[in-house]
């Protein structure tokens, strides 16, 4: 089964906001926000253990109780184990991504790519998520804040441990698809260099958006779509900057990015486009993307997403925003 033919529609849920990301996020505004996904149509969903030290899965699980389990598509990550152990999440060593989950759970997280530890992930995330099966597993963060000889002995433990053991569980039965699930094109294209394990897709966060495409378009993409590899694109806001906030990157946004942002929106508004339209149907075009998931907290950006994705954007728009060197010669644009 490939990827495209399972998932049920191109635009999905991403849930790392549940997980209590920036900010201090009510029960009751995340069921909400899961709700109105629901209500709109939405019916794939994606999570992560290192969302809020669990957080997030056991808040999509609560939302998600009581749906009929074939109707949606569940995916979640391994890479991260969640202990019973308390810390204090903000000092926890999370390099870029550091202070992110300041407002979620206090349990310890573990990094690791074993095939233990992807063993209990899994069986972990299916207890908070209150399900008995899960359809799409990535690799979560394999390459993220390790360099040089480091950053190859975590993809080797990755290969050798959780590559292995997600692709035994895709040709058992017991999962449709798996892949990584990282925010760099490095592991990507060293794992499409492989003759086995070989993943189904992969979703990249942040990395083919209106913002920042140039590295993924060079060879990351073009061998994927030879592979048949799809790509579900992960933050197709840059974190927030796109939809009207202030974080690229996790972080506060710089100037020269602050400026960038202003001269896109200066001409989406010169010809009555939003960005967030621009942002998502941009992160659609290429032939590679399979669906984008952009995440929420409140239930009212679930309407404006699923309206930005239906938008009528005129060909002048993409056709300026080219000629002005806001988008890469190579990325594919919108057709009407």
């Amino acid at each position: 089964m490939t990827i495209t033919s399972l998932l049920p529609g191109r635009l999905g849920l991403g849930t790392a906001p549940l997980g209590s990301m920036f900010r201090d996020v009510s029960d009751e505004e995340a069921a909400a926000t899961v709700d109105a996904a629901w209500d709109h149509g939405i019916r794939y969903y994606d999570t992560a253990p290192f969302y809020g030290a669990g957080l997030a899965e056991i808040r999509l699980g609560d939302a998600l109780a009581g749906r009929p389990r074939d109707s949606y598509v569940l995916s979640t990550k391994v890479g991260r184990v969640i202990l019973d152990e308390i810390e204090d999440p903000a000092t926890r060593e999370l390099g870029e991504k550091g202070g992110l989950f300041e407002h979620g759970r206090p349990n310890k997280l573990v990094h690791e790519w074993t095939a233990d530890a992807t063993k209990r992930s899994i069986e972990d995330s299916l207890r908070r998520l209150r399900t008995d099966r899960l359809d799409i597993v990535w690799v979560h963060d394999v390459a993220q804040d390790f360099h040089g000889d480091e950053w190859l002995a975590v993809y080797e433990s990755a290969r050798t441990g959780a590559f292995r053991v997600l692709q035994q569980l895709r040709d058992e039965g017991v999962i449709k698809a798996w892949g990584l699930g990282v925010n760099r094109v490095e592991p990507i294209e060293l794992t499409l260099d492989l003759d086995e394990p070989k993943p189904d897709a992969f979703l990249l966060a942040g990395r083919y958006t209106l913002l920042d495409h140039d590295r993924a378009l060079q060879r990351l993409l073009p061998t994927a779509a030879d592979q048949d590899v799809s790509l579900v694109v992960g933050g197709p806001y840059s974190s927030g900057i796109l939809a009207g906030g202030t974080h690229f990157e996790y972080q506060d946004a710089p100037a020269h990015i602050i400026e960038k942002v202003a001269r896109i929106k200066e001409l989406a508004e010169r010809h009555g486009v939003s960005v967030k339209a621009a942002a998502l149907q941009f992160s659609l075009a290429h032939p590679a993307a399979a669906a984008v998931i952009p995440g929420a907290t409140r239930p009212s950006r679930i309407a404006e997403d699923v309206a930005a994705l239906d938008e009528a954007i005129p060909a002048a728009f993409w056709a300026e925003l080219r000629e002005a060197g806001l988008v890469s010669p190579l990325a594919p644009l919108p057709t009407a």
